[in-house]
């Protein structure tokens, strides 16, 4: 079998094997995704390197690798492989093992037909099924979940209608579906069908204003299927899309690009504020990853090499560190079963693998050098600079990085509310310890991968993974950051700041003491959790209007498409009577009109 076909066909026929197989079998459901995701991992890698053959029906080229897609797969083999050990230990008292590892094997399978797809209609396809699973995996959630797994697959499968419509528009104007022959002008219906396209992009991925369906169900989910969706594969899919059109499809002009600026800065600056003042430890890590898409956008609007090989760079490190960061907040939950930052606190000595991982992945979101957040940001930066024809260039700027500020102070509170303080009373009543060293490896390797990137970025990945994307070399890449000396003198700075507490330490007797306040000791009950570091913020003129509207839902497109709906529906119910005599009139008015409209 043709390797891309394989890589399709396995995973579905593992999917339906999960789905059938008696409730008992919960072994056999853990070692064929297991299975199922080494097989993809090593495909991925193997498609990467070897760039296989096209497959065709007739004169149609189904299945086709280039660079990116090529790249999009080794990234999928990867965050499947290591989603996959970490839910074999996390969904062990799940009720729902069927389902979520069919969906689970199902989402691998449909990701890589989206992303090997040259068909606009066979792609169209695999995304409509990316829905479908979507909704699966939120169910296996808890017993509450049913109205988050509602409202995303409203969401993001009413964008998929919406995408059908711009790609008939596409056929209208080339007459054919394969991508590889489609480059189109941005006038007339072209528009149109960009459009559609972006509004599907924007919904996969969870840019404002379709990003509503993230956070609920972060709130609701199994950790591991957001970090599988939001966090990796629906975030590598909808700027995978949107790479295409911008890069392939359209032929972009500024105008347009400028839309996207808005768009992304408008993505970048109001989720990270949301995210400021939420008290629950998954929602907050949702508005993070809607809030990041912000700079993948802005990035590809750039239109110039460096610009968007930070963006495409971007796209893979926001998935490194940010399913770090939810699996290691699914391990906090774990153990301590909340994940109410007011509830959480000290816990950094109870779980210090957990501590570790998740205190990397946050410097890697906040854009702290070394680490890979910094240098792809540094890029997207460099991309503004150099970007022609935008005068306003200078307000993107400001906002991606006041942007970056504010995710750096937002995990501020977060390390402080979860692993430093005092500890809850009743967290510390329980005999916590570090999670399962199954579940410690997948966060391990990615926060090393968040190591890695930001030393090696030149040399790996920008040389061997986005060069040819953006047909540039990574040494061309005018005002690139080099790690090697910033590197050599954060260690040092680290090393010297750990000498001098270790000799402060070891010269001096430490004494430790409760916290006091004022010469009166703060009881135990009266702790301080960090949720509340940021609270005055939804109280600055202006601000608190927009927070008081958007917990209301008022910029919830969901929350306000349901009430309109009900209030049309309203009207007609009122229509309803149930008079014989009042339906006749109803039908005659109708008639008329009917043979108004054909006498025309």
């Amino acid at each position: 079998m043709n390797l891309m076909l394989a890589s399709i066909a396995i995973p579905f026929i593992t999917g339906l094997i999960c789905l059938l197989a008696p409730k008992r079998s919960g072994l056999i459901r853990e070692a064929l995704t297991l299975l199922t995701s080494l097989f993809l991992l090593l495909t991925g890698i193997r498609i990467f390197i070897t760039a296989p053959e096209p497959v065709l029906l007739d004169r149609f080229m189904l299945l086709s690798a280039d660079i990116l897609s090529r790249l999009m797969c080794l990234a999928a083999g990867v965050f499947g492989f290591l989603l996959a050990v970490y839910s074999v230990y996390f969904m062990r008292r799940s009720q729902s093992k069927s389902m979520y590892y069919s969906a689970f094997c199902w989402t691998l399978g449909a990701s890589f037909g989206v992303i090997l797809s040259n068909h606009l209609l066979l792609m169209l396809f695999f995304w409509g099924v990316l829905a479908l699973t979507l909704y699966m995996l939120i169910l296996a959630g808890r017993a509450h979940s049913t109205e988050s797994a509602r409202k995303a697959l409203i969401i993001v499968g009413g964008s998929d209608g919406i995408l059908l419509l711009g790609i008939f528009c596409i056929y209208m104007l080339t007459s054919t579906f394969d991508m590889n022959q489609i480059t189109l002008p941005l006038n007339g219906l072209a528009v149109f069908a960009f459009i559609c396209l972006g509004i599907a992009a924007f919904a996969k991925a969870g840019a404002m204003p379709l990003h509503s369906w993230i956070p609920d169900m972060a709130s609701t989910a199994p950790v591991p299927a957001t970090a599988l969706m939001p966090a990796s594969l629906d975030k590598l899919l909808g700027i995978y899309l949107l790479a295409r059109m911008v890069m392939n499809l359209f032929q972009v002009s500024q105008v347009f690009n400028t839309v996207l600026m808005i768009v992304g800065s408008f993505t970048i600056i109001a989720a990270v504020m949301r995210a400021l003042v939420q008290h629950d430890l998954k929602r907050l890590l949702a508005y993070h990853a809607v809030s990041q898409v912000g700079y993948m956008i802005v990035g590809l609007a750039t239109a110039n090499p460096i610009g968007m090989a930070g963006a495409l760079f971007h796209m893979l490190n926001n998935t490194v560190y940010k399913t770090g960061l939810f699996l290691a907040g699914g391990a906090v939950e774990s153990q301590t079963g909340t994940s109410d930052l007011d509830r959480l606190g000290g816990i950094g000595r109870l779980m210090p693998w957990t501590f570790v991982t998740f205190l990397v992945s946050a410097f890697a979101i906040s854009g702290i050098p070394p680490f890979n957040g910094f240098v792809s940001k540094w890029m997207i930066y460099q991309g503004l600079l150099k970007s022609s024809g935008d005068r306003l260039w200078v307000i993107w700027m400001g906002i991606a990085m006041f942007g970056s500020g504010l995710t750096l102070a937002s995990f501020m509170k977060l390390i402080h509310a979860i692993f430093l303080g005092r500890p809850d009373p009743e967290i510390e009543k329980k005999a916590i310890g570090d999670v399962s060293f199954f579940m410690i490896i997948p966060m391990f390797i990615l926060s090393t991968l968040c190591i890695g990137f930001g030393l090696f970025a030149q040399s790996f990945p920008l040389k061997i993974l986005f060069s040819a994307v953006t047909h540039e070399t990574a040494g061309n890449y005018a005002g690139l950051w080099s790690p090697g000396f910033a590197t050599v003198m954060v260690m040092l700075g680290l090393v010297i700041g750990l000498l001098i507490y270790g000799i402060g330490r070891w010269k001096t007797n430490v004494r430790e003491s409760n916290t006091f306040i004022g010469g009166e000791y703060l009881p135990a009950e009266n702790r301080i959790s960090g949720t509340s570091f940021y609270e005055t913020i939804q109280s600055l003129p202006g601000i608190k209007l927009l927070h008081e509207k958007a917990e209301a839902r008022k910029f919830d497109i969901y929350a306000q498409g349901s009430r309109w709906v009900l209030f049309i529906t309203g009207l007609f119910r009122k229509a309803h009577t149930g008079v014989l005599t009042f339906y006749l009139v109803w039908a005659l008015v109708g008639l008329m009109a009917l043979l108004w409209l054909l006498g025309r």
